[in-house]
């Protein structure tokens, strides 16, 4: 007679408790790595590493032969997301937080661990506020996190004020700002978007050492000049040829949509020279 054969479960509980005390733990550690710019040494187990995460099998397999191997250098990874990513590699569960969640998702994302990212989209969404969500509209747009970016867009579209006033606001890049200035459902007078596209535009140049009108150029277009009034083209005329933003001479047609969309669309041919913005007749 055949033997019947069952698998049976022990506490999951203390058997996590236990790997969790592995986690940075010299003792019994087999590799040492230097992570993030603070250069902290983290311990780890190479075989554990190497069996859950294809990303460390293939870096962990270049150190040959025994003893301590050179210290792995990961000098992008933050120490406290790369602990939060140790932490779920040993025991297949993570203690997230706010401030760190976007850096944990990101190392997620480059070391292939699909299920942490999606633990991490989950909860990035359930603490979505102003002052995180044009930082997780970066990271969105940068990994190609397509729900996540629609989540983060209309967050601000609901909440357009407060978002152009945050830090992260200025810090996106061109890529990620395009499809917030594309948006017709923005809670926020045209004005007010140019402004902040103005500010987003001096710190980009600020930090690329280029002039603010050529790293305004990618945005410029998708600004709505023709929903200004005359008194606001004058006064944004005047602030330009203080501080060259819009390009000097170009024809654009701008499309007369509110960002509300309770009104109809028009199109107005807008010939802007020499920092004057004429329109001319044809407008329907």
């Amino acid at each position: 007679m055949e033997t019947p054969e069952l698998v049976v479960h022990g506490q999951t509980a203390s058997f996590s408790t236990a790997l969790r005390s592995l986690v940075n733990n010299p003792r019994y550690s087999d590799v040492c790595f230097v992570v993030g710019q603070e250069r902290q040494e983290i311990f780890a187990h190479r075989c554990l590493l190497a069996c859950r995460c294809n990303f460390f099998q293939r870096l962990l397999g270049t150190e040959l032969g025994p003893g301590v191997p050179s210290p792995v250098v990961l000098s992008t990874v933050p120490a406290e997301a790369f602990l939060a990513v140790l932490e779920f590699l040993y025991t297949n569960s993570v203690k997230l937080h706010r401030h760190s969640v976007l850096e944990v998702l990101t190392a997620a994302v480059e070391y292939g661990l699909e299920e942490l990212r999606e633990l991490c989209l989950e909860f990035v969404v359930k603490v979505l506020d102003v002052e995180l969500v044009c930082e997780a509209l970066q990271v969105a747009v940068t990994f190609g996190l397509g729900p996540l970016q629609e989540r983060c867009i209309a967050f601000i579209e609901a909440h357009s004020q407060e978002a152009l006033r945050t830090r992260g606001f200025v810090e996106l890049s061109a890529a990620a700002l395009l499809p917030l200035l594309r948006s017709d459902k923005l809670c926020v007078d045209e004005v007010e978007l140019v402004r902040a596209a103005w500010s987003w535009a001096r710190v980009g140049a600020a930090v690329l050492e280029r002039p603010v009108a050529e790293v305004a150029a990618p945005v410029v277009r998708e600004l709505r000049l023709a929903l200004l009034a005359p008194a606001e083209l004058s006064a944004l005329e005047e602030q330009n040829r203080r501080e060259p933003f819009i390009p000097a001479s170009r024809r654009t047609i701008v499309e007369r949509t509110p960002r509300d969309g309770t009104l109809a669309s028009r199109s107005c041919l807008l010939l802007v020279h020499h920092g004057r913005w004429i329109p001319e007749v044809l407008c329907h």
